[in-house]
């Protein structure tokens, strides 16, 4: 397996000095964040949605960046993270044609949010998704969908549901564990031995609940690697059983360490329960 991080995750880096410091912290790759910042963002303070210093707007002239940024400090484009759903067939074209010019093997493309309606937002989907698997194969692309909270393919069964129409050259599914501590928890292994051939790229972060002071409902936060719902031990053994040798890509939300500190901590941590999952096999 190899190691990222997406950029989403460095508010405050500007996307030279992102590259340096993975390089020198031992990653393999970067997921760069690629979208477009609200303008009357661009003077707040950096947030990983809001003012992020480390994102890229979707132009040529910006793949060229990001092809030349990453492979100059000696890593590889692991994905980019995109925010594209239903709906514009051109702007995932747009940014299709960006992942191509850029070295990008693939990119997010989300199925429908949750609108009430299981069904009609299923079928929404998939006819929109029947193009943009004609655009993934034309462009050498993969388009991903998320376990995500939220969607309808929050679940790692939710999202082989939808990407089996399609073929897993073509499409696959990113496999985020935190973001399935706060909706569609399933058993590890057999969520990863489901998705089968769809599983194309991993997302590590973590999440756990807040007891509100006068008790009821519990409210979920997100929390350092270390910390959390996530048993990233039994995720690494899980991936391994299954024989997964794609990115781990590091996505940090909980703001527990400054940017530089959380790359270097995050990817010891990973790497030393990885050792250890693989000495328990031998």
């Amino acid at each position: 397996m190899k190691f990222a991080a997406f950029t989403v995750m460095l508010p405050d880096l500007s996307p030279e000095r992102a590259v340096t410091a993975l390089a020198q912290a031992g990653y393999d790759g970067v997921e760069w964040r690629v979208t477009t910042i609200d303008s009357e963002r661009l003077n707040e303070t950096p947030s990983f949605w809001g003012n992020n210093f480390c994102t890229l707007e979707p132009t040529l002239e910006n793949a060229d960046r990001v092809r030349k940024l990453t492979r100059e400090a000696g890593l590889e484009l692991s994905n980019l993270g995109t925010y594209l759903s239903p709906g514009n067939l051109a702007v995932v074209e747009k940014a299709m044609q960006f992942a191509e010019r850029a070295g990008a093997p693939s990119l997010r493309v989300n199925a429908e949010s949750y609108k009430g309606d299981y069904h009609a937002s299923f079928e929404r989907s998939l006819e929109f998704y029947r193009e943009v698997e004609k655009l993934a194969k034309h462009y050498k692309v993969r388009a991903l969908v998320e376990t995500h909270q939220g969607l309808i393919t929050p679940s790692a069964s939710l999202a082989h549901c939808f990407v089996s129409h399609f073929d897993p050259q073509h499409v696959g599914v990113i496999y985020d564990p935190g973001n399935m501590v706060l909706e569609g928890f399933e058993t590890y292994l057999m969520g990863l031995q489901l998705l089968g051939p769809y599983l194309a790229h991993v997302h590590l972060k973590n999440a756990a609940f807040t007891r509100p002071e006068n008790g009821g409902v519990w409210q979920p936060r997100w929390t350092p690697l270390e910390d959390g719902v996530v048993n990233f031990k039994d995720v690494l053994r899980s991936l391994i059983k299954v024989g997964y040798d794609g990115w781990l890509v590091m996505e940090d939300f909980s703001a527990a360490r400054a940017s530089l500190e959380t790359l270097t901590h995050n990817i010891t941590f990973i790497k030393n329960l990885l050792v250890e999952v693989q000495n328990e096999e031998t």
